[in-house]
Order: structure tokens, then C-alpha cells, then sequence
């Protein structure tokens, strides 16, 4: 299994649980952006929308810029790539799993063909 920081995990899986934050960096994926167009599809506050991209910052997958008063947020996808690591242990062991169920299916409907046709 791919071993990661549990914290470092967790952290990212704490924000991806929340659709307002997948919705900002499914936005970021296309380019930075300020936190004020990250708010604006929500109509939440500046306040509303910079303690989402906190919780982000603090999972590794945004990082933040500040020119003046404006901030400005783009996407840091290693995160994402730990987190898809561990996912795919876990994808392995069901596509294992189907692989076997789909084999015994076979099977069983090889030996109702056999059975049919005496």
C-alpha cells in the first residue's frame, strides 16, 4: 500500500468532504483566481470564502498570493496526486475482487450453456 502522512491525508480528505471547496478547486483546475471570483458563485462574503480556501491552504492544495489587498489562489495538485495514490490501493483490490466475480460468472454461465444443450 502507498504509504503517506496519515495528518497530510486527512487533512486533504477534511477538504475535498466539502462540495463548496471541490466546486473552488475544480475553478482553480482552470487557472488562479482571486478569492473574490472563488466566492461569487456561492454568493458568500470574502470572509465565507477565504476560510474555505484556508482549510485548502492547509491541506497542501492551494496556495495563495497577495497583491495589495487582493489574494489570489492557485491550485498545488500534489496534494490530489497523495490522495489519488492512496485511492488507488483501494481501486487495485476491487478491480481484483471483480476480476474473480466476473470470472465465476463465466463460469457459472459456461456450465448453464453445457447444461442447456444435453
Amino acid at each position: 500500500m502507498v504509504e503517506q502522512q496519515p495528518a497530510t491525508l486527512d487533512a486533504v480528505f477534511h477538504a475535498l468532504s466539502d462540495a463548496t471547496r471541490r466546486s473552488m478547486l475544480r475553478e482553480l483546475s482552470e487557472g488562479e483566481r482571486s478569492i473574490g471570483a472563488l466566492a461569487a458563485p456561492f454568493s458568500m462574503s470574502f470572509a465565507g470564502a477565504s476560510k474555505h480556501v484556508k482549510v485548502l491552504e492547509r491541506a497542501g492544495l492551494v496556495r495563495r498570493r497577495v497583491v495589495g489587498r487582493t489574494h489570489y489562489c492557485r491550485l498545488e495538485a500534489a496534494g490530489l496526486a497523495e490522495a489519488q495514490g492512496w485511492l488507488s490501493y483501494y481501486e487495485r483490490f476491487w478491480n481484483r475482487r471483480l476480476d474473480v466475480l466476473e470470472a465465476l460468472l463465466r463460469a457459472e454461465d459456461e456450465h448453464a450453456e453445457a447444461g442447456d444443450e444435453k
